[in-house]
């Protein structure tokens, strides 16, 4: 079965999934958290998930960043509306600049970047999801 991993944001969630052998992590989309359930369930009756991975943001030394509340708000809701589904919290620190590195080495012309504001949280998503992946390798 597939593990999703979201890189939540109160504008847009960047979702990466992986392949049924988890085996590779690949961008799936980006959607507006008041799309996500709707989403969720729809995409669940076509692919069975057995894991959902939330980026967990932080501060440097460790703390809970600004953004904490609404992550964690949002793994509750997971929690809720998909009880037989476990949720996993990981350090999302670097992700997003490593995102942004990746796309700006990827060669994609500013103006694409400009205009595509959610490819940085798919990506991110991605890098969590493949962190998340290689950690179970060495567990």
């Amino acid at each position: 079965m597939r593990v999703m991993a979201f890189d939540y944001g109160t504008k847009r969630i960047g979702i990466a999934v992986t392949d049924p052998l988890q085996l590779i992590a690949t961008a799936l989309d980006t959607i507006h958290p008041s799309q996500v359930l709707e989403y969720l369930k729809k995409y669940l009756q076509a692919e069975p998930v057995e894991r959902f991975v939330v980026g967990e943001p932080k501060q440097m030394d460790g703390t809970p960043s600004q953004s904490a509340p609404h992550v964690k708000g949002f793994a509750n809701l997971l929690k809720k509306t998909f009880p037989a589904i476990p949720v996993e919290m990981l350090d999302e620190r670097f992700t997003s600049k490593m995102a942004s590195a990746a796309i700006l080495q990827s060669g994609m012309k500013k103006s694409d970047r400009r205009n595509n504001k959610g490819l940085v949280d798919t990506v991110s998503a991605t890098i969590l999801l493949q962190s998340w992946m290689e950690r179970q390798a060495y567990l």
